[in-house]
């Protein structure tokens, strides 16, 4: 079989590969290949991947809600699927009273930009169209989601089509601008906030990622940075919307990121961990403010204009319920504590490696960036992807690791066990040493 005849891979230049491995069967935390090779999940298949490949409970509910019903519209019907998870949703979310769902986390940011502009056209208050976020956060690749969370290495091709979205500044511990202490520019990020919203009353609503900036670079906020924002929001009037899809569901150390941070949003998005990996599946809750605002007279047209194909598909409804309920059954997010702390223990051990500049990392996220100058801190660069290097080095570690651009990101499926995250720690260790051979 020729893998590169027909299928073209996201985020890659194709003239790079010669071929790609193709991936027949997954067993717990490993995937394997056509040729029997098996690799270590270390990416969680794109940081969706909770429990590991092929878990008997979670493939039992998609077969048995197989055999009932595959699809069914939500529009004019509903499933039961889709109201016991939506139940389920709101219960475990503090706040939150609705549920819209989607399939993937880009649809999810789509569906929480209309919704957070329209419900102030639905109130009278005409002039509430600006949107604020975070500088360098990352909400997806559709048109509106990279409007949100603009990344220059990804989207500036597209710059012209996106919409305007006011940036202020992350406070990133790494490269803190000179003049600054740490705390200094923490209090620097949050005064630019305030003076925005203080000084314009056309401000709707303030979109971040909930917990740590991911595709952005590996950010983890400091304590009570998303807190400040969220009171921000409501001293003034504007709305609060976080993007819990990579940091939701334990990814950090909490099971609702959000809560964790002491913050209250109007609007979030959950997604790729909804359903342990399994299927494709994103929600977006609000709250009851936001939601009654849609209410009234046909005529009026205050409804929601969106919707898709796939929403509230009940067999990854039916996958994302049996998933959720394993949480407290397998005491999973006392386990990622522990985890935790396994990564902890390694930090320093990475940072002492001549290629490594920094190494972030909260709960099941790490990112170790890849610098070819400590002290300028100047990101490594090489004439072919960094991905690819560290990819085919990681493979012969019976590694499945993918970077951002310098940051080798670990991600792996929240259950790993303990040999195996220090297999997959041990290895991308390997893996950076044999790599700085070659840039």
């Amino acid at each position: 079989m020729n893998s590169k005849k027909y299928v073209w891979h996201p985020y890659t230049q194709m003239r790079e590969w010669k071929e790609f491995d193709i991936i027949t069967k997954g067993d717990g935390m490993w995937l394997i290949d056509a040729k029997g090779n098996r690799l270590l999940d270390g990416v969680a298949s794109m940081w969706c991947n909770v429990w590991g490949h092929s878990k008997k409970e979670l493939v039992n509910a998609m077969i048995r809600q197989a055999k009932k019903l595959q699809h069914s519209s939500l529009f004019n019907l509903t499933n039961d699927q889709a109201e016991s998870l939506a139940e389920k949703l709101v219960k475990i979310s503090p706040g939150m009273n609705k549920v819209f769902y989607s399939d993937n986390g880009s649809t999810a940011m789509e569906v929480a930009v209309k919704m957070a502009l329209q419900y102030w056209q639905n109130i009278g208050v005409k002039n509430k169209t600006k949107i604020v976020s975070l500088q360098n956060g990352y909400h997806g690749d559709t048109v509106g989601s990279m409007s949100l969370g603009y990344v220059p290495l990804f989207f500036s091709r597209f710059k012209k089509l996106l919409f305007p979205v006011i940036r202020t500044p992350t406070p990133e511990k790494y490269r803190i601008p000179k003049g600054f202490t740490f705390k200094e520019y923490q209090d620097f990020c949050i005064n630019k906030i305030e003076n925005i919203f203080s000084k314009n009353n056309d401000i709707a609503a303030f979109f971040m990622e909930s917990g740590a900036q991911v595709a952005g670079g590996v950010v983890i906020y400091p304590q009570n940075f998303q807190k400040k924002i969220s009171q921000l929001c409501k001293k003034y009037n504007v709305l609060f919307v976080l993007d819990e899809v990579a940091t939701g569901f334990g990814r950090l150390g909490s099971f609702i990121e959000y809560q964790a941070q002491n913050s209250r949003p109007d609007i979030v998005t959950y997604g790729k961990m909804l359903t342990g990996g399994y299927l494709p599946l994103a929600v977006t809750l609000t709250n009851k403010r936001v939601y009654e605002s849609f209410l009234g007279n046909y005529s009026e047209m205050r409804h929601f204009f969106h919707g898709h194909t796939f929403t509230g598909n009940p067999l990854a409804c039916a996958t994302a319920l049996t998933n959720l309920g394993m949480y407290k059954k397998n005491k999973l997010i006392s386990k990622i504590q522990t985890s935790a702390k396994q990564f902890e223990s390694r930090i320093s051990e990475i940072n002492e490696l001549n290629l490594v500049g920094d190494v972030r990392h909260k709960g099941m996220l790490m990112g170790i960036e890849l610098v070819s100058d400590k002290k300028k801190k100047i990101a490594v660069k090489s004439d072919k992807s960094i991905y690819k290097k560290i990819f085919v080095e990681a493979k012969k570690h019976k590694l499945y690791l993918r970077t951002l651009d310098n940051i080798v990101m670990l991600v792996p499926p929240l259950a790993i066990s303990k040999n195996e995250l220090d297999f997959l720690l041990d290895g991308t260790i390997d893996t950076i040493k044999k790599v700085t051979k070659v840039i």
